[in-house]
């Protein structure tokens, strides 16, 4: 197998000191583009303090004054301890606030350096994968795109789910990557960054899973949608599969519409250069090899939508993966609707607690 070339980009906007006067002339940008706005964490921000500082404060220092005057400095003891931690949690406040800032610099800057553009926050972002559509209060931030040679966005994305009366509030970096044709929906479930079961937010029919040859399975679980085997197996050739086992491991991988993503539960847009180094690396190895899969079509389309005939098609187009009799119809770019989106399944874990409890409950039972 040919060992792919590692894509070369610039990291030095990532570690080398920046002027604060720059940092603060990039904030203002932002914040002009977000229309002069002020986001709602600011505004907390602000509110949280501006009460520490009007009401917390005058009332510790009554406190340690009332404390000293009555000759019973450790009356006033407690509210020194107070004042200590307002004045810790404003330091961690402010530092955490101009450290986010010099972030959000850096990586404008670095994504300017290697040719690309920076978003720093999109709120809802409409993109089909599988951790797009859970739960609320969903954002992509400090988003890095590429626009050749293909489009590919770094991104560090969050939603929230409640349970309850708790909420738990769930982080994923990913890489989409927009693929040329839309193709079935098939997830590629890495084993080696799972724990106890998979660490993917959606759980998906164990019938849909497919064994391929060689080492792969040891890597990755693949599920396609049932009937899609075929396919799967033209999209994963050898050498293709060889590349996701050299590059991706540690990423989930999942193909829907006309989109590749790839899932970390690590930040994939970050200060750290070996990251970018390893992301950078998984993408261009992959980009290589999705020209291919841009000649795939489903055969299932023919019959039901109007299509050239391979006669009509342009000179050298090869829109199948084999040579099709005279007059064959070519099917549209698409995929039928039983394709287009895999069947969940229930969690193991959920499963067996499920049946725990039922037995539990007939044991009482008959108990009674």
């Amino acid at each position: 197998m040919t060992t792919p070339t590692p894509l070369s980009f610039d990291a030095r906007p990532l570690t080398e000191p920046v002027d604060p006067k720059d940092v603060t002339a990039f904030a203002r940008e932002m914040r002009a583009r977000k229309g002069g706005g002020v986001s709602a964490g600011t505004v907390i921000a602000i509110i949280v303090i501006s009460l520490m500082l009007v009401i917390a404060v005058p009332m510790v220092a009554l406190g340690i004054i009332a404390g000293i005057r009555s000759g019973a400095p450790v009356v006033g003891l407690p509210f020194l301890l107070i004042l200590v931690v307002i004045v810790i949690v404003g330091v961690v406040l402010f530092f955490g606030y101009r450290r986010s800032r010099v972030t959000r610099y850096r990586l404008n800057r670095f994504a300017s350096a290697n040719g690309m553009t920076y978003e720093d926050r999109v709120d809802d972002p409409s993109l089909p994968g599988m951790i797009f559509s859970i739960g609320r209060s969903r954002h992509a931030k400090q988003l890095v795109r590429g626009h050749s040679p293909r489009f590919v966005e770094f991104g560090n994305y969050q939603y929230t789910v409640k349970s309850g009366k708790n909420s738990t509030t769930y982080r994923w970096g990913y890489v989409a990557v927009k693929l040329d044709v839309p193709l079935p929906n098939i997830v590629l479930d890495a084993l080696g960054n799972n724990g106890f079961g998979s660490n993917l937010p959606a759980s998906f029919r164990r019938d849909q899973r497919l064994s391929l040859e060689g080492d792969f399975d040891k890597y990755f679980t693949l599920y396609c949608p049932e009937g899609y085997e075929q396919d799967a197996l033209y999209l994963f050739t050898p050498d293709i599969m060889a590349r996701f086992v050299d590059n991706a491991a540690e990423l989930d991988v999942e193909i829907v519409d006309d989109w590749l993503f790839l899932y970390t539960k690590r930040e994939a847009s970050t200060l750290d250069p070996s990251t970018w180094a390893w992301l950078f690396g998984a993408v261009g190895a992959l980009i290589t090899k999705l020209d291919q899969w841009a000649r795939w079509r489903d055969d299932r389309l023919a019959a039901a939508s109007p299509a050239r005939s391979f006669t009509d098609a342009a000179p050298g187009s090869h829109a199948l993966p084999f040579a099709p009799p005279a007059g064959m119809l070519q099917p549209p770019p698409g995929v039928a609707k039983q394709g287009r989106r895999l069947k969940r399944g229930g969690s193991w874990i959920t499963v067996a607690i499920v049946v725990v409890f039922a037995v539990g409950w007939m044991v009482l039972q008959a108990i009674r």
